[in-house]
């Protein structure tokens, strides 16, 4: 198999800066990819921004199917010529964010009645929008391995007294855990940012029921509207609350109203989400 170097000289392609286009390079860090994804022959994988098809190659010699969406279409040319031979592959060009990520997999005929595995290499600028999207499905992948920038490793893992709306939106679907870190001479360009490879264990049944997601989302996202600010302060301001009211509401969830969005555990945001549901029958 050629290297990216290689690969991009033979097609006289440059990475896309515009698309954040940093490719992969280290034999390492791939082994290390497909190791956390648990591979087996019946698993269906999604994989986002595959580039020219080095860690799909690995991802096909383990699992079932695997589904591979490809935004630039020089890259997509580039995929089809170097995977043709290989048939449990399917290259997508599209757009991730516009496609539903488990019916991609069943239009290509992946059996998805054990769930299914989405692993990225993703450009750093959509990684929050592609948690979103892929974890607000009703249809979830069961777990996700992704190259993400550090810092955003170190959000996603985070606990009470460092939380952020992106650590308690993605840890109210599953658990997180960083499989290794990743420095910038792992690609070709080298980033700016270091970097590190997340394992997302998806739970069955979310920490947040469906019928409370709404409401807990959208406590969130106005806790976290002005973060420096006492939550109650936040809450009355995002969510057009009367005078006392932010204050009655986390007095009922147990919560100290001078409290910060930050120090706030997943379970005391579902409180005071359940508590703004209550208040609002």
């Amino acid at each position: 198999m050629d290297d990216v170097r290689g690969l991009l000289a033979r097609y006289g392609l440059a990475p896309s800066k515009g698309l954040g286009q940093n490719l992969l390079i280290s034999p390492t860090v791939y082994t290390r990819i497909v190791e956390a994804a648990e591979l087996s022959p019946s698993d269906a994988v999604l994989e986002i921004g595959p580039g020219l098809g080095t860690l799909t190659r690995r991802l096909a010699a383990r699992a079932g199917v695997v589904a591979a969406i490809e935004l630039d279409r020089k890259m997509v040319a580039v995929l089809e010529q170097e995977l043709a031979g290989v048939d449990n592959v399917h290259i997508i060009a599209g757009d991730a964010l516009e496609l539903d990520p488990a019916e991609t997999l069943r239009c290509v005929g992946a059996d998805l009645s054990g769930g299914y595995k989405v692993v990225a290499n993703l450009p750093y600028y959509i990684t929050s929008r592609a948690l979103r999207h892929l974890l607000a499905e009703s249809d979830r992948p069961r777990l996700l391995v992704l190259m993400v920038q550090r810092e955003v490793a170190d959000r996603l893992r985070a606990g009470p007294g460092e939380h952020s709306l992106l650590s308690l939106s993605v840890q109210a679907f599953g658990s997180v855990e960083q499989v290794c870190r990743v420095p910038a001479s792992a690609f070709y360009p080298a980033p700016k940012v270091a970097s590190a490879v997340v394992r997302i264990a998806v739970d069955e049944r979310p920490a947040i029921d469906s019928a409370l997601q709404p409401a807990y989302f959208r406590v969130l996202r106005a806790g976290f509207g002005q973060k420096r600010k006492q939550l109650h302060n936040s809450l009355s301001a995002n969510l057009a609350l009367p005078s006392g009211r932010a204050h009655q509401l986390l007095v009922q969830a147990g919560i100290p109203p001078t409290a910060r969005p930050q120090s706030l555990s997943l379970e005391q945001w579902r409180a005071l989400a359940r508590a703004f549901v209550d208040e609002a029958r």
